[in-house]
């Protein structure tokens, strides 16, 4: 399918990852198409989040009728090609349709179970307002590997296919037009409003990753020791 390459930002590198690029393309009128190459996995790195946002700046500012994420003042469709884990899956869900494709090369999961790591509050939020509760839960508290087919019944994804069955989701929802009234993105912003509280959050009692662990690890060492004290005091009475 032809389409008209309109700018390329480059992903620096860096020692862990060699960085890579970001291409806008238009495979269709007014629809913008940013493709990303990182090898070997597309890794969201800080460089990878600037340079997507500086190409997210060029299309809203350059290009009508203009964008900006959670709350983007037109609509937005992630086309997941691949494994969509930690940062992609997360990634894809802040965008208001997602298509996966089909050829059975990808999962998408919510890992952070698997490796022990807390689940910032603006990350279970989106994955929380987004699915229903039962879905919530299996993506959640047992890290669930969706396919492309189990995605499409869970509703986490709105279609199963490559680029052309992300632009006929497009043509067939008339999306083009939903992002001209002008109230696309404050209606976004009602829809979302815990999620963008949370990703703006501040402050000294908000935590992040590794403050959550921290946290973690002395509310059970605390733990460990109340016990061992509250055995103590039982004597021979404790069979734990």
């Amino acid at each position: 399918m032809a389409s008209t390459e309109l700018f390329s930002v480059p992903i620096p590198a860096i020692s862990s990852h060699p960085g890579g690029s970001i291409v806008c393309t238009t495979p269709a009128p007014q629809v913008y198409l940013l493709t990303f190459t990182s090898p070997n996995d597309n890794r969201l790195t800080p460089e990878f989040c600037r340079a997507f946002l500086t190409a997210l700046d060029i299309i809203e500012f350059g290009y009508e009728p203009g964008v900006r994420f959670l709350a983007y003042p037109m609509p937005t469709v992630a086309l997941i090609n691949g494994h969509a884990f930690a940062g992609g899956i997360f990634l894809a869900m802040h965008h208001d349709y997602r298509v996966f494709t089909g050829s059975g090369r990808g999962y998408a999961c919510v890992n952070e179970l698997d490796f022990g790591a807390p689940l910032p509050p603006p990350l279970s939020s989106i994955i929380r307002i987004k699915t229903t509760p039962l879905v919530y839960r299996s993506v959640v508290l047992e890290a669930k590997r969706f396919d492309a087919k189990a995605a499409l019944e869970a509703g986490i994804v709105d279609a199963v296919g490559e680029l052309d069955a992300a632009l006929k989701l497009i043509e067939d929802r008339k999306l083009v037009v939903k992002g001209t009234t002008g109230v696309y993105g404050k209606l976004k912003e009602e829809m979302y409003k815990e999620s963008i509280a949370l990703l703006g959050a501040k402050g000294p009692g908000v935590l992040g990753p590794s403050e959550l662990l921290d946290v973690n690890k002395k509310r059970k060492a605390d733990g460990q020791k109340w016990l061992k004290q509250w055995k103590e005091s039982q004597g021979q009475k404790a069979k734990l």
